[in-house]
């Protein structure tokens, strides 16, 4: 649709228009007759607003969002409730002449009321896979002309299977057969005489269920034998299969791979006398980002700082094999016992990976900074370069304490000493500039030979980590803004401020604290590190983290910018992982083309596809944390499953109206307390105050709590543990306010009585 023609305003002498701004009512007319074009930059060239009368403009749009009129997605504006240009929905029905017919999976329906119908389009096969009723898709959406309210779609790709299948694993005992599902909502299933196929024992199995029985468990029918868990690595291959993570190559890719040849030095400058390391994990296979930093002899107390990441769009043409699988995996999943890779080993582990004292390949970045950590100039290099050392973050780290070894000892002087004073020159920047301080620490879990748990560790937060995370934090920075300068389309790495709907319910939480937060236009990461700050010590410490944090959006790749709430930067694009994020590749293509670098450059195609290739990497981005942290609960639940009956320290991590979510102090495992094991007393869930308070005695226990529980059941298959209280709830006099009151349902029963597991808590 082409952009709607207003008359143009009379301009005055000084450039500003002589009459009055675009009325609120001309710019919504505006957003709504051009879905694809009203940015704010469009609304100005339709208006003819230039200089500064912008400000104006801005004013009246920062009023129209604040009111509800319009919503921001990225650089568009838009009415609220409309459906971006392209997203995720789910095929839920069919309508009377058997179209199919879907709803979007991100709508707010307290907020935004009933999602508007979207119709598929007839031809709705992608990729050669159709689509139907339980299938997630992405889509290109477009308002139905002449239907207000109403959608059509186009499918772009169909991202799951249709729900009615099940995953499982096979137990046969004597003359019982039956499927232990993976998903811990579900209960187990009978497989009957004649529907066990080609299954044995120990297999994993999709399974369809059959016509309901009944008495006793419901049905089910094998339909395909994925493999033995005996002979494979168990637990991963459950996560792999249940998210449908592609973890074979094709044959044609692995060719490719194969036949790739090192790159020669010509056209590249010659950095190999430049001493950058790496530091990575001691772990680590591939080596994508090296650095190195030498004082600035022009600026007293300023530094020069090199970062190289591995020249990947010199192998991964556009359009070739190993492209377009990698576009399809999306990034590199890490799981404790294997990784599955974006590329293959030949190019992540070898070629592209920046080995120790041999010549690579690399996009290099050379960066300025003053004194004070503010950076002044970059530029940008295509390179060969040769690493002067691989060292381990402890290892970097124990030579800087001075306690190093042979091998970090000998890079004290001329390269890690550096590098730490200009990380404390970073630091100042950093300091300025105020990014989100969440202190929430990560737990490691480490395997013995038979793939099974033997501890999990909390590693310390080095310094060393810190560093190299600063590096990369200023390269990718970097990046978005030569992009940017050269009129260059990219995908930008974006995480916006928190909803409105989420501050309040943070700010009725702050409150019950006697702690206030800044109203939502003044907000800055800064305002959240002041309230961190306040607990920090504190018997509210984790408690106060953990409502933060969820209060948080969640970042995502995007072509339209709107800058990085957490990082507290206005631009900012992933460009220092390239061989496990295909991100990272499109930048590196884009400063290539933009910067005249030679062969590997973005073509007009990729960039017309930005916004989908986007949308298309948000997904495999969730699946593989969601991959990785089933991962990690099914190992746990393995773990302890030898000691159902003995009893754990641990922490209230959720608070639910069916009941409590506990991670324990030793091992990090998440388990569930149904709210009717509490105790014989009624428990509200007061949600501002992430509590369950009795109604009688005021014993509440909150999210943050420290508590002393039993394992009363542990499901390693589908990671599921079940707890039981053995602690006593603090006694409260406040009970909670009738809006956020989950109170006796009329028919007598608790809320959440009957609730075995419970659904995990949303992660951020």
């Amino acid at each position: 649709m082409a952009p709607k023609k207003f008359k143009k305003k009379t301009k005055s002498k000084k450039g500003i228009p002589a009459d009055s701004q675009p009325t609120r009512e001309e710019i919504l007319a505006f957003v709504a007759d051009n879905p694809k074009r009203n940015s704010k930059r469009d609304i100005a060239k339709a208006f003819d607003i230039k200089g500064n009368a912008r400000i104006g403009l801005k004013a009246t749009l920062k009023g129209l969002i604040e009111d509800g009129l319009i919503e921001r997605r990225g650089k568009r504006l838009q009415e609220p409730g409309k459906l971006p240009p392209v997203g995720v929905i789910d095929i839920v029905t069919r309508d009377r002449d058997g179209g199919l017919l879907a709803k979007p999976v991100k709508w707010d329906e307290s907020e935004l009321g009933k999602p508007p119908v979207i119709e598929l389009s007839r031809k709705n096969s992608a990729k050669g896979k159709t689509a139907g009723v339980g299938n997630r898709v992405l889509a290109k959406l477009e308002p139905k002309t002449g239907a207000d309210g109403i959608y059509t779609a186009s499918i772009i790709k169909v991202l799951t299977k249709q729900v009615d299948e099940i995953l499982g694993i096979v137990r046969i005992r004597e003359n019982l057969i039956r499927l232990i599902p993976t998903i811990k909502r579900l209960s187990e299933f009978d497989i009957p005489q004649g529907m066990l196929g080609d299954a044995k024992d120990g297999d994993l199995v999709a399974a369809e269920t059959l016509k309901s029985v009944k008495y006793g468990l419901k049905q089910v029918r094998i339909t395909r034998v994925i493999g033995s868990i005996a002979s494979e690595k168990a637990v991963s291959m459950i996560a792999i299969h249940a998210n449908e993570i592609p973890y074979v190559f094709p044959d044609e890719v692995l060719q490719e791979a194969e036949k790739a040849k090192s790159v020669t030095p010509d056209g590249r400058e010659d950095w190999r006398d430049i001493p950058l390391i790496t530091i990575d994990p001691a772990d680590a296979k591939d080596h994508d980002d090296a650095i190195y930093a030498e004082p600035n002899p022009d600026v007293p107390g300023g530094f020069i700082a090199y970062v190289a990441i591995a020249d990947v769009s010199a192998y991964v043409l556009l359009g070739s094999p190993m492209d377009r699988e990698a576009l399809v995996r999306g990034n590199s999943v890490y799981f404790p016992d294997r990784v599955v890779p974006m590329l293959p080993e030949r190019i992540s582990n070898d070629l592209c990976s920046l080995r120790e004292h041999e010549d690579r390949p690399a996009l290099a970045v050379r960066m300025i900074f003053d004194s004070e950590g503010r950076k002044t100039k970059h530029t940008f290099h295509r390179i060969l370069m040769r690493s002067a050392a691989k060292l381990a973050y402890q290892e970097a780290q124990k030579a800087i304490d001075g306690d190093g070894g042979d091998k970090a000892n000998a890079m004290m002087e001329n390269v890690l000493k550096p590098l730490w004073e200009a990380y404390r020159c970073l630091e100042r920047g950093r300091n300025n500039r105020q990014p989100l301080e969440l202190d929430l620490p990560e737990r490691k879990i480490l395997l013995n030979e038979k793939g099974e748990v033997d501890r999990v560790t909390v590693p310390d937060r080095l310094d060393a980590h810190k560093l190299v995370e600063e590096f990369m934090i200023q390269a990718n920075v970097c990046a978005a803004e030569t992009l940017e300068r050269r009129k260059q389309k990219l995908i930008y790495r974006t995480h916006d401020a928190p909803s409105l709907a989420k501050l309040e319910s943070l700010r009725e939480f702050l409150s019950s604290l006697n702690m206030s937060l800044a109203r939502p236009g003044n907000l800055r990461a800064m305002h959240f590190n002041q309230i961190l700050a306040k607990v920090r010590g504190g018997e509210q410490e984790e408690l106060v983290n953990q409502v933060v944090l969820r209060s948080q959006s969640q970042a995502e790749y995007t072509p339209d910018n709107i800058g990085h709430f957490g990082l507290q930067l206005a631009r900012y694009a992933h460009f220092t992982s390239p061989i496990r994020r295909y991100a990272d590749l499109i930048v590196h293509r884009a400063l290539v083309g933009s910067l005249g670098l030679g062969p590997g450059a973005i073509t007009p195609e990729e960039e017309a596809r930005l916004e989908e290739i986007a949308a298309a990497i948000c997904i495999t981005e969730r699946r593989a944390m969601q991959a990785e942290r089933e991962t990690v609960d099914r190992l746990i639940a393995a773990h302890l499953s030898e000691r159902v009956g003995d009893q754990f320290s641990g922490r209230i991590n959720g608070v639910t109206r069916a009941g409590l979510f506990v991670t324990l102090d030793d091992t990090g495992a998440d388990g569930f307390i149904p709210i009717s094991s509490l105790s014989d007393e009624y428990f509200i869930h007061d949600e501002d105050r992430h509590a369950l308070v009795g109604e009688q005695t005021g014993s509440t226990f909150q999210m943050g709590q420290l508590v002393d529980v039993k394992l009363i059941e542990a499901a390693p298959v589908s990671g599921a543990l079940r707890f039981e209280m053995m602690s006593e709830g603090t006694i409260s006099n406040i009970l909670p306010r009738s809006r956020n009151t989950n109170r006796r349902p009329q028919n007598g029963r608790r809320s959440g009585a009957k609730t075995n597991f419970g659904k995990r808590r949303k992660r951020h």
